[in-house]
């Protein structure tokens, strides 16, 4: 593992913020739509003491960046996501968990990393949920953006959350699953209903345990990414990173009917990848196909110990078909431009879609961004918004249009930091012609840092929140599924 002097991801707009703000009728270049009303959130990391030497850009707390628009004018407001490892560091004033490249200190008990609840957000039975995948998820009040606490559906969660839960837009339900790279079983599998309620966690048999950071869904169908970035506790005992992709191993993809079990599961194989994340997947004849950013090999950002600026943490859009008849398996590329964070209308998620869009890489060591790709899967043609020189953004999220009939009829909106400015922005496009300017530039007061997934919150579910409430049952169920996911991680972290 090579430690370097500097740490890119304290540096320039990976740095944290100091601040929590509020800010109100913000600069706006151009004009906002006056049919675009509710609030972009977005997650990220943003450490209060972090280890130079050791900081992962996957260590830092969670917070929240939220643009409140309403009638042609914006507010921001970011707030740290109030976990139970923030509010230790807080009282603390000093570092007390470790990141996850960090080795364990000889002469004091070995604490494993915290839950940040760092990764992603999801809006589901009027409940905004703040993810990571170790662990359970946060529950968040609108629009303030303040923690009301961890969530456990009612002391039901038995295992971690997903970041990336799916949710079928014409049943309401949400499929969310956990993973564990040491205990049994590696892999458990739920499907929440339009309320809110657990239905049912059934176990999904893994020979190993693996990094799982996404999966899909159809109408009918679930589909989990058995890839060969694998723990083992053999590496641990030879002194290598229990984290390691095996090149030499095939992927497998797993489809089981959506209340299906691991005994309706079928796996097929195809040639040895990573995939960080999917854009959709749909049913097409006796064919299951899925769209996904697809890397030859990954030494995620640097976690197995490997460098990070290595070839093969470069994604690019590709397709798979299963054929459900046959057993047969074609892979093909669909772009030889780089991007990552794909995104899709979710109204039509699980469906087949003709648009898709996905965030261009730059050329640099670092992940950075510096266009929006919009892809037309039916006329088999790209196009590509870029930011401008020395600009790089994030994931786009799409918003649809009220009363839209037209699939890309909407807005995708991201966030962008000019490195020569020193100014973050929100940026509003025109998903129907998204190589023109932007249709408004909301200039935020204090500097966005670089983060990971966000969502849209229309402007009648804004201040909603469920009247379930946190009861002494999630609480409890919480510290024990922390503690279960935690145990996890320590062995994968010794």
């Amino acid at each position: 593992m090579v430690i370097v002097a500097v740490n890119p991801y304290l540096e320039n707009n990976f740095a944290p913020v100091e601040l929590e703000i509020t800010a109100d009728d913000l600069q706006v270049i151009g004009e906002i739509p006056l049919d675009l009303n509710g609030m972009l959130i977005r997650n990220g990391p943003n450490p209060l003491f972090p280890s130079k030497p050791w900081y992962h850009w996957f260590d830092g707390h969670g917070m929240l960046h939220g643009v409140q628009i309403s009638n042609g004018k914006a507010s921001y407001r970011n707030r740290y996501i109030q976990t139970k490892g923030w509010k230790s560091e807080k009282d603390a004033g000093r570092a007390i968990w470790p990141g996850i490249l960090e080795p364990p200190k000889q002469d004091q008990n070995f604490l494993p990393p915290a839950n940040t609840a760092n990764t992603a957000i999801v809006w589901h039975a009027s409940r905004l949920l703040a993810l990571w995948e170790g662990g359970e998820p946060y529950q968040i009040e609108l629009p303030e953006l303040k923690t009301v606490g961890s969530h456990t559906f009612g002391g039901e969660l038995k295992s971690a959350f997903t970041a990336h839960p799916k949710i079928d837009f014409a049943t309401g339900e949400m499929m969310f699953f956990g993973y564990s790279w040491l205990n049994l079983p590696h892999l458990q599998y739920t499907v929440v209903s339009p309320q809110g309620k657990l239905l049912r966690t059934v176990p999904i048999d893994l020979p190993v345990g693996v990094m799982m950071h996404d999966f899909a869904i159809t109408a009918h169908y679930t589909i989990f990414m058995n890839l060969p970035l694998t723990f083992s506790v053999e590496r641990i005992q030879q002194g290598k990173p229990p984290l390691l992709f095996e090149k030499d191993i095939p992927s497998r993809f797993g489809i089981l009917p959506r209340h299906g079990d691991n005994s309706s599961i079928r796996w097929f194989e195809a040639p040895s990848c990573y995939v960080a994340h999917t854009l959709n997947a749909y049913e097409e004849g006796d064919e299951v196909v899925l769209i996904a950013c697809r890397m030859p090999s990954t030494t995620m950002l640097g976690l197995t110990g490997l460098p990070q600026n290595s070839q093969s943490d470069i994604s690019f859009l590709y397709k798979w078909r299963f054929n459900l008849k046959t057993g047969g398996v074609i892979e093909e590329a669909l772009d030889d431009i780089p991007s990552e964070f794909p995104r899709v209308n979710e109204q039509h998620l699980g469906h087949q879609t003709r648009y898709g869009y996905s965030s261009r890489m730059a050329s640099n060591s670092v992940p950075l961004f510096d266009g929006l790709i919009k892809y037309d899967f039916t006329r088999v043609s790209s196009q590509i918004h870029e930011f401008g020189q020395g600009r790089y953004g994030g994931e786009g999220v799409f918003v649809p249009r009220p009363g839209a009939v037209d699939e890309d009829d909407g807005w995708l909106l991201t966030f962008v930091y000019d490195e020569g400015a020193k100014i973050s922005e929100l940026v509003v496009l025109n998903a129907k012609d998204i190589m023109a300017e932007p249709a408004a530039r909301i200039m935020i007061p204090q500097r966005v840092p670089y983060g990971f997934h966000g969502t849209w919150i229309e402007q009648t579910n804004l201040g909603a929140i469920s009247d379930e409430g946190i009861t002494d049952c999630d609480v409890a169920a919480a510290m024990v599924v922390e503690r279960r996911c935690l145990e996890d991680v320590t062995q994968s972290t010794l």
